[in-house]
């Protein structure tokens, strides 16, 4: 096995620190690395030596798989509530002029408009007003599962869900209960960002804190639901509050089970309170993928999303531990120009993204919400006709995936 000769010879390496060597046999040995170590991996460890040890656990887990899937977003609005330091998307309220207010009926009429695509998902995330509150959304999701049952609804995150828990007096066990029972079947992982209040006081003061967020999952997962988490990275934070946070995503993980992908998001600086703030470089991100997929043992998943990081750092980063792009059909979000993405206005047919997927050695899997295979693309032939449009994105912005 390629990728486990590969370990044996870094192992093997004379020249490597003997801390670093003895997290790669505990690799080798698929044993829990410390936070100390996790910690160290930040500050001592080269992009090669991260990449054999994050390749090998992807490839033990995933094999040579690279996932996408096909959804389109719904975001009822950019306006909010909050004040998130690091957002390029919201709007507050009293710049309601930049803003929109989408209604019911014309989010209806956005899921009818993908009735005859092949879509398996819908996924709905954006700004907290109070009008957006749990009655609308119950109401919502009751009225999609009716129109198309067979569409996957992920929706909301903690930090939407505490607000209008909190306005409808219910507490997180029972409202989640009842989203569940109107139709709700995932979660997205957005407002994370980073869980320490060192940090957290800083870049988003005013909404849910660490411990409100990872309850409402934890919530989610003992009906035995499924959520995805996040992390923002590359702004103020230092490398143990990175640590920090993916330690209290895999006690929670360990707890529940209930995980399914986590996402790391890149900061981006443009025109937003923080654009002052310098962007990491792609090593950085690179490095970040490769440690997460190694301190993550619990997770299935590390995803990407190439749209916001460039399609040639997307295909790096399936060598650093991430096998899942996602993806979407839809072409309406403003929310990569707007936070200052490497691509805009970004689609690819499928056919290139398969292309894309291939040309690093990977193989290529559509699959649904919940990880389900709907299409191996390995020796699939395309038809001459089959050019629609596949555009794959982040939300890192706000509270999303």
């Amino acid at each position: 096995m390629e990728v486990e000769s590969r370990l044996d010879l870094l192992i093997e390496n004379k020249l490597l620190a003997a801390d670093l060597k003895a997290i790669a046999v505990k690799v080798k040995r698929g044993e829990r690395i410390s936070f100390e170590e996790g910690v160290l991996l930040y500050e001592k460890g080269e992009l090669g030596y991260l990449g054999v040890l994050a390749n090998y656990i992807r490839e033990k887990k995933n094999g040579n798989y690279t996932y996408f899937n096909r959804n389109f977003h719904i975001e009822p609005t950019n306006l909010c509530v909050y004040d998130c330091k690091f957002c390029s998307y919201s709007r507050l309220i009293k710049q309601k002029e930049e803003g929109w207010e989408a209604t019911m009926e014309s989010m209806l009429e956005t899921v009818k408009g993908y009735d005859d695509e092949a879509v398996t998902e819908v996924h709905i995330v954006g700004g907290v007003l109070p009008q957006y509150n749990m009655k609308f959304y119950m109401d919502l999701f009751a009225a999609i599962k009716r129109h198309r049952k067979d569409l996957h609804v992920k929706a909301l995150t903690p930090v939407e869900y505490h607000y209008i828990f909190k306005k409808a007096k219910v507490d997180y066990a029972t409202g989640m209960r009842m989203m569940k029972e109107s139709g709700l079947e995932s979660m997205p992982g957005g407002g994370a960002e980073i869980f320490h209040p060192e940090i957290r006081d800083h870049i988003c003061k005013d909404k849910c804190d660490a411990d409100q967020w990872l309850s409402i999952h934890e919530e989610w997962h003992k009906l035995g639901m499924h959520s995805n988490a996040t992390m923002l990275y590359g702004h103020i934070e230092k490398f143990w509050h990175r640590v920090d946070h993916m330690e209290r995503l895999r006690q929670l993980q360990d707890r529940t089970g209930g995980f399914q992908s986590f996402i790391p998001l890149k900061f981006r600086n443009k025109d937003n309170q923080m654009s002052h703030v310098d962007e990491v470089s792609v090593i950085e991100d690179l490095r970040n993928y490769a440690i997460a997929r190694i301190y993550l043992d619990n997770f299935p998943h590390i995803k990407a999303y190439w749209a916001m990081i460039s399609r040639d750092t997307a295909q790096l980063s399936l060598s650093y531990g991430v096998d899942d792009i996602d993806g979407t059909l839809d072409d309406t979000t403003k929310i990569y120009s707007m936070a200052g993405s490497e691509e805009q206005n970004p689609a690819m047919s499928t056919r290139q993204l398969v292309e894309l997927i291939k040309q690093v050695g990977r193989h290529p899997i559509e699959r649904d919400t919940l990880y389900h295979i709907v299409t191996d693309y390995q020796d699939y032939v395309f038809e001459e006709k089959e050019t629609e449009k596949v555009n794959y994105y982040s939300l890192p912005v706000l509270d999303n995936h």
